[in-house]
């Protein structure tokens, strides 16, 4: 299959050129992507300059491109396909493809030629995100593919969920609209992920909404690995660069950090979930690491969150490390959750979470008999469950 480049002239006039020397499929022409426009769009003179400058390092002569202990994970350029872009960062672009007959993300980064340090940098960086991203498989983590190392120039390509990412569709819903299942059930596939790559020994240190994308029935899958690391090999936030509104305060401090600071994470996420709102909108970056490290603040749970959810969030964003649950322990209190919301609608209205939640899971069923009971003392039984499980 031939990797094919929009090209333009200059003058309006446009059309597509196939890269000699790759093999070609007739039937890749009757494919096409779900927005045909974007695709047929002609790109300005400087876009097609641009996409060239990156492309040229993809080039071959049609057979795999391998390096030395690279077999693996390497990609055959023959069989890739780049189609249009649909995100992009400072020093990556990630556009849709089709690689060996399979809807895919392509990621390329680029090493700029006048920073020689911060080349060396995002190498790194790339490295480490394949060799993590290899060896994982799980339902809520993205599935890598293949990758490529040329530089400048890097590649990583990973399956394609056309739902986009989680932030971007919070931003689509009205604040404060999504269903209680409907944010359990999110939160729950993020938190099998998480349990997931922890019990792998791997922090992802960047999570948020953005790094998590949505695929079919509206499975999450935790996304961009580009600055996650082993446990065994990270622990300090020098030189470290994060996303400062979902950054647990002992990163942003740079002080030693564990795990946890991915839990921290996932409570802003929870909190997302329950406001489609970004955190600290109101503040830059800057201001937002300031006030969680120097006032202890934290983005505004709404007036109608249940008490506990309230609670879970708090003990997730707990400014302590070791107050934050595990993910071992996140997944549980979910699922009784979701588990007692699905057998009585009113759930949340009524129950207060217990100080000890390894109990959870037995107090539950009492919980949902008492709130169905007819007996007048119905709310009084169902505060003395709640007791007993303290």
């Amino acid at each position: 299959m031939a990797i094919q480049i929009i090209e333009s002239n200059g003058r309006g006039n446009s059309g597509k050129r196939e890269l000699t020397g790759c093999r070609h499929f007739p039937s890749l022409k009757e494919r096409s992507f779900s927005d045909n426009r974007k695709l047929e769009r002609r790109p300005s003179l400087g876009e097609y300059q641009r996409a060239v400058s990156w492309s040229k390092y993809l080039l071959s002569s049609g057979g795999e491109i391998k390096g030395d202990g690279e077999e693996e994970w390497s990609a055959d350029l023959s069989q890739l396909f780049i189609g249009n872009r649909f995100a992009s960062g400072r020093h990556s672009r990630i556009y849709r493809g089709i690689y060996k007959e399979m809807d895919v993300a392509i990621k390329l980064v680029s090493q700029p030629e006048e920073d020689a340090d911060l080349a060396a940098i995002l190498e790194e960086q790339f490295t480490s995100e394949v060799a993590l991203l290899f060896p994982l498989k799980h339902p809520n983590i993205i599935t890598f593919i293949a990758a490529c190392k040329n530089p400048p120039v890097f590649c990583i390509i990973t399956e394609y969920l056309a739902g986009g990412s989680l932030r971007k569709y919070l931003h689509q819903q009205d604040p404060y609209s999504l269903p209680l299942n409907l944010v359990l059930k999110l939160s729950l596939d993020i938190a099998h992920g998480m349990q997931y790559l922890h019990s792998q020994g791997i922090l992802h240190r960047d999570l948020k909404s953005e790094n998590l994308l949505l695929g079919d029935d509206m499975v999450v899958k935790v996304a961009d690995f580009g600055i996650s690391c082993l446990e065994s090999q990270c622990g300090s936030a020098k030189l470290f660069t994060g996303t400062y509104r979902w950054m647990a305060p002992e990163m942003i401090k740079e002080k030693h950090y564990t795990k946890k600071v991915d839990v921290y994470s996932f409570g802003i996420v929870l909190w997302e979930l329950l406001t489609a709102l970004t955190p600290f909108d109101n503040l830059t970056p800057e201001q937002a690491a300031f006030a969680v490290c120097q006032k202890n603040a934290r983005p505004p749970l709404p007036s109608n969150c249940p008490a506990a959810l309230a609670h879970l969030i708090n003990r997730c964003w707990s400014t302590d490390p070791d107050k934050r649950p595990h993910f071992d322990k996140i997944v549980k209190i979910l699922k009784c959750y979701a588990e007692a919301l699905e057998k009585d609608s009113e759930f949340f209205s009524s129950f207060n979470p217990s100080r000890d939640h390894h109990k959870l899971s037995r107090c539950l069923p009492m919980c949902i008999a008492a709130r169905r009971s007819a007996s007048p003392n119905a709310e009084g039984s169902f505060k003395k469950y709640e007791e007993a499980s303290m």
